[in-house]
């Protein structure tokens, strides 16, 4: 069974103004025995499983460029040893500059870690103190270079667009410095103001001045047109990637592979026989701490897929990516057309111009891509 592996690290040096997940200030625990926890449980889930090969290890946070490369290392080679970590596999960690120097960016590398994903969200200072970062633009320059020079030839450079007072020039400048870096891969993700978050309590008081919804298109529209034009190809609603530098592990999220998520908060999802079975881990990592010490895997209440769940699933994962989904392996997998299925939903997307059929694949038009959790709702 192929199946990626997902490691959460939920400390942070501060939690900024705008993240909902699971991470927290600081550390209520040692990170060193936190991370004894998490090599625990790798190696507790693999007893309960069939042999595993893993294509990609992710590293997410939280903060995990706050991790020692040697407490990476230990988590690298319990992944070789206990689910067949293949030679080629796609091993990413994220990072936040500023929290990196030479020294620890080449101990990752050394490691293991071959693809490096830096958080640096804006490229503008002011905007980076409102957002409750720590890190300056350029620093974040500074992560490259430096990353470079410790050998990651596959580095991520992640933005958020639709920002408190950012416009579409501010964007469009965000842009610009990111291509002149040279990055294998660009995410750009429009905010989303999370309720429990200091910008959801700002927002609800009329306190965060988020741009009109005109704006906030213009610049969903300018991303796909600049990083196009720089040569990065728009493979997901939010990600573009050169030639062959798309992420391995994140597809296998939108493909619904099996994937296991270890740490804090960490889901899981398997294709285990049936439709698939989603489990998480408890969120406080004191409690998880805990569960390892007893021995136990500390897997929260599992969810069981049925057949619908799966289908709408597939549907609004795979209609994510710009390729769309293939209606046949649809047909494959569930025994009934798309259009037995959701024939209702899209003849309607189609007629109001937000999905359409080109190379005999199901995909979001360009005018659906700003709307596509509408779409997916359809599928709901």
């Amino acid at each position: 069974m192929e199946c990626a592996l997902y490691i959460h690290f939920p400390f942070c040096v501060r939690k900024c103004l705008y993240c909902d997940f699971n991470s927290l200030a600081g550390s209520p625990v040692s990170p060193e025995g936190y991370v004894a926890a998490l090599v625990r449980e790798l190696e507790l889930h693999a007893e309960t499983l069939e042999a595993v090969t893993a294509p990609t290890l992710y590293f997410g946070g939280g903060t995990p460029s706050l991790m020692a490369p040697a407490s990476v290392q230990l988590v690298i080679d319990g992944a070789g040893r206990w689910y067949g970590l293949l030679p080629e596999a796609e091993v990413t960690l994220e990072a936040n500059p500023g929290t990196v120097d030479r020294e620890k960016l080449a101990g990752y590398r050394a490691a293991g870690v071959n693809r490096l994903s830096l958080g640096v969200q804006s490229f503008d200072d002011a905007m980076l103190v409102r957002l409750g970062r720590l890190h300056t633009a350029r620093q974040a320059a500074d992560a490259v270079t430096m990353a470079r020079q410790a050998g990651f030839a596959n580095l991520g450079i992640d933005l958020i667009h639709g920002l408190p007072g950012q416009t579409a020039t501010m964007w469009r400048d965000d842009l610009a410095r990111a291509v002149d870096l040279a990055p294998e891969h660009i995410s750009a993700y429009g905010l989303t103001v999370e309720e429990g978050t200091p910008f959801f309590s700002l927002a609800s008081s009329g306190n965060l001045d988020l741009p009109v919804e005109e704006a906030a298109l213009e610049m969903l529209e300018m991303t796909a047109d600049v990083l196009r034009d720089a040569g990065y190809e728009q493979y997901e609603i939010s990600n573009f990637a050169r030639t062959g530098r798309r992420s391995r592990h994140n597809q296998v999220y939108w493909h619904r592979g099996n994937y296991l998520g270890f740490g804090a908060g960490a889901h899981s999802f398997l294709r285990d026989g049936g439709w698939g079975t989603r489990w998480h881990n408890p969120s406080d990592p004191v409690a998880y701490m805990h569960s390892m010490a007893d021995g136990l895997p500390p897997a929260e209440e599992p969810a069981i897929l049925d057949r619908r769940d799966a289908m709408a699933e597939f549907m609004f994962l795979g209609l994510r990516l710009l390729e769309g989904i293939e209606p046949a392996r649809f047909q494959k997998e569930f025994g009934v057309t798309v259009n037995d299925a959701y024939g209702e939903e899209v003849a309607r997307l189609t007629a109001t111009g937000l999905l359409e059929v080109a190379g005999g694949r199901l995909r979001l038009t360009r005018a659906g891509l700003p709307l596509a959790n509408q779409v997916f709702q359809s599928f709901l």
